[in-house]
């Protein structure tokens, strides 16, 4: 037992060496995080969604901007797409699943915002009929994937593509980037 624990610890090291040394990676979540903060000051919003794992990290990057991540300070217009349990069931059961984020792009998103679909496959239906949406209306559209970026990469403006086939250290890599995202965000939007 020990041994899986090492064994799945250097792993996940692994990925987040590989994050680290890739350029592209680093270079990308600045830009987005730029790209936000100044969206943000205009007084547009971030929408986020996933499913399963990915979904908790919709919900938790969006705690962080609108309570806080390090410092105190005002709150930052942001929504998870995946916490409203009428409208995803009445989507699912009218429309079907794949429109679930879709159809909320659609209702609380405006030319200015921008939606960031997180799926470790890069091929989540419903991410893809969120972007598509979300291009139809203006939206600035971002992707946190791996394995290649999948269908969604050329949906995207802008992604973050971890080098892995691995779900879980995909998604341990995204949580680490989200947080860093939101606080470069934070340092751009106040000067902090």
């Amino acid at each position: 037992m020990k041994h899986l624990v090492q064994k799945q610890l250097a792993q996940s090291i692994a990925t987040l060496q590989s994050v680290l040394a890739d350029e592209t990676i680093s270079d990308t979540l600045v830009t987005i995080a730029q790209v936000t903060a100044r969206a943000m000051q205009s007084g547009s919003k971030l929408l986020v969604a996933g499913n399963g794992g990915s979904a908790a990290d919709a919900q938790h990057l969006v705690a962080e901007f609108v309570v806080r991540l390090t410092n105190t300070r005002p709150a930052l217009r942001a929504i998870a797409l995946t916490t409203d349990s009428s409208i995803l069931t009445a989507c699912a059961n009218d429309f079907g699943y794949d429109a679930v984020f879709a159809r909320q792009v659609e209702a609380l998103g405006q030319p200015g915002d921008l939606f960031l679909g997180i799926s470790t496959s890069g091929n989540s239906p419903n991410i893809l009929r969120a972007l598509e949406q979300a291009r139809k209306s203006g939206i600035i559209t971002i992707g946190f994937s791996g394995d290649g970026g999948g269908k969604m990469r050329d949906l995207c403006d802008y992604n973050i593509i971890i080098p892995s086939t691995v779900t879980m250290n995909i998604q341990e890599s995204h949580l680490a980037l989200e947080h860093i995202f939101c606080m470069l965000v934070e340092c751009e939007y106040f000067g902090s």
